[in-house]
């Protein structure tokens, strides 16, 4: 069995990822940068309440609705049966645009 805290830093190599953001960000910054990263997480955590809160509100007629929908949509955008399912499709460019 695989343990899965393999990849995961321990006790030195934490402190030299410490020392490596003080000195990329600077001692004065890191309570800024900590404070926005609170902040941004908090917004990111009451919008997935809402949309998870929305879903439950919604009857199940509408949650068939909108799975046709997404149903649909899916096979408007099918390949056009040239094109192997799973391939890769490029897009051509030429050099007129930057």
């Amino acid at each position: 069995m695989i343990n899965p805290l393999v990849g995961m830093p321990q006790g030195l190599e934490w402190l030299v990822i410490l020392a490596i953001v003080v000195l990329v960000f600077g001692a004065a910054k890191l309570p800024d940068l900590a404070r926005s990263s609170g902040q941004a997480l908090r917004i990111f955590k009451t919008e997935t309440k809402g949309l998870r809160d929305e879903d439950e509100k919604k009857t199940p007629e509408q949650r068939d609705i909108e799975a046709r929908e997404i149903e649909a949509r899916g096979e408007a955008q099918a390949p056009l049966g040239n094109e192997a399912p799973g391939e890769v499709l490029r897009e051509r460019r030429d050099d007129t645009t930057a």
